[in-house]
């Protein structure tokens, strides 16, 4: 590969295990599959799927039902995890070397990066985001976020090609003492921002407050406590879901209600 074709980024700590991103690919599944199922041939990228290709052979089986034309691209910057997932490859899931250029025929209707942006400075967000949204279809979705090791908690940013839309917190509802426990997987664009006077403070400490104030439905178990939480929350805050994402244990803010000055 010549130095002009060289991919653009750099090489992660290749982290992963078996069903890391459920949480993230239901959400895509229920909120981006209208979207995929209208394209005429619906291509779905995992950017930086890691040193095992376990999540991009789960986004295929994940989004199939819902899209059966849809075909997926593992894309890895490491030629050596390319070569590795090759055995994996079959219908509908490819594998290819490259990184933020996003080196897939044609504009895709989604690309998924989970855990890639962790390791580069806040400074680099806007500039990747901005790349990676150029190279969206019309009606596309970047989807950007950051989850745990075996994806208890997960927080993303939901991008389409003008831009960050929205911002979503999901968890298995019996890991959190309170919600705020998720402040420690919020994407690199947010996660030092969580100090007193950012929007994202607000809406985490909003959210332990209705999480407190829901305790007496803790009785009825998790699932009921976070309702009534996020049921509460959605007075002061734009909520752009309900009570069906709701129950997933999630929750989607609309991005100009959390989002730090210079990335709005």
């Amino acid at each position: 590969m010549t130095s002009s074709s060289r991919p653009v980024g750099s090489i992660t700590r290749g982290t992963t295990n078996p069903n890391r991103l459920r949480r993230m690919d239901r959400w895509i599944a229920a909120v981006h599959g209208p979207a995929l199922r209208s394209a005429a041939a619906p291509v779905a990228v995992d950017l930086g799927y890691g040193a095992a290709p376990w999540t991009a052979v789960e986004l295929l089986e994940r989004l199939l039902p819902g899209c059966p034309a849809v075909q997926v691209v593992g894309v890895e910057i490491d030629p050596a995890r390319v070569e590795a997932a090759l055995p994996y490859a079959r219908p509908g899931l490819t594998f290819v070397r490259g990184g933020f250029e996003v080196p897939v025929p044609g504009r895709p209707m989604l690309i998924r990066a989970a855990n890639v942006l962790r390791q580069y400075d806040e400074d680099a967000v806007a500039e990747v985001w901005s790349r990676l949204c150029a190279r969206l279809a019309p009606g596309g979705l970047l989807v950007e976020g950051t989850c745990d090791e075996i994806g208890r908690r997960h927080v993303w940013v939901a991008l389409d090609p003008s831009g960050p839309r929205t911002l979503t917190l999901a968890a298995r509802l019996g890991s959190l003492s309170t919600p705020s426990d998720l402040a420690e997987r919020l994407p690199k664009a947010l996660i030092h921002r969580n100090v007193p006077g950012e929007p994202v403070h607000a809406f985490l400490r909003d959210l332990d407050h209705a999480w407190s104030s829901a305790a007496p439905y803790a009785s009825l178990g998790a699932r009921q406590r976070w309702l009534r939480a996020v049921t509460s929350l959605a007075g002061d805050w734009p909520l752009t879901d309900g009570p069906r994402r709701w129950r997933q244990g999630e929750v989607t803010v609309r991005w100009e209600a959390v989002a730090p000055g210079g990335l709005r």
